[in-house]
């Protein structure tokens, strides 16, 4: 029989990208079911599970989300970016 003890764990809620609001720091959890191709993109760019990512801002449409990571500025689209997994920080 297993026990699990999360006294002192706190479990974040996940987000996805069409929650995100300027002024967010979010961190890559899991890349879900997102396309291959795309994932070797992002990682390429530096993104990585448990990267951190700030929010700078969000188009009026939603689409696209300009986010700093590790020093870059880059735009994702929602489209491309809806399995991915986030916390917010």
């Amino acid at each position: 029989m297993l026990h699990f003890i999360f006294s002192s764990y706190v479990v974040q809620e996940m987000i996805k990208i069409a929650d995100f609001v300027p002024g967010d720091r979010v961190r890559l959890l899991d890349f879900g079911q997102t396309d291959m191709l795309y994932r070797r993109r992002l990682l390429s760019l530096g993104i990585t599970r448990g990267v951190e990512l700030l929010v700078v801002r969000v188009a009026p449409l939603g689409c696209p989300v300009q986010v700093d990571v590790r020093g870059t500025s880059l735009a994702l689209r929602k489209e491309e970016a809806r399995y991915l997994q986030w916390e917010r920080v």
